[in-house]
């Protein structure tokens, strides 16, 4: 095996209600419903799913939600720009967070 992800699997997604039927079938009515056009249209979900992808890191995702916002109408200009802000959210969250350190280390420090 070259890699631990193997892009043939994700055609085979279904397979993993195969023991657990019954809750697969929730997920996946959950799943649709979310997807579904609403408040927000299917474009405007895929391109949020394709930058939620990569914030979680998910090869699966990346992938399903690059050809979906393709078929949904997007560019790549449009999908790179969803990237940053994804990529701006998480790094701010890590900085953010560098508060929590200051505070420790003003307390240790007296």
């Amino acid at each position: 095996m070259k890699t631990y992800y193997q892009p043939g699997d994700l055609p085979r997604f279904a397979e993993i209600g195969e023991e657990a039927p019954e809750l697969a079938r929730k997920f996946f009515d959950y799943y649709n419903a979310v997807f579904a056009e609403g408040e927000l249209t299917e474009r405007e979900k895929a391109l949020i799913a394709l930058a939620v992808a990569h914030t979680v890191q998910c090869p699966y995702c990346i992938d399903a939600y690059t050809q979906s916002c393709l078929e949904k109408g997007s560019n790549r200009a449009e999908m790179t720009e969803a990237i940053h802000v994804a990529t701006a959210i998480r790094g701010g969250a890590s900085l953010v967070h560098g508060l929590q350190m200051r505070n420790i280390a003003e307390k240790i420090s007296l």
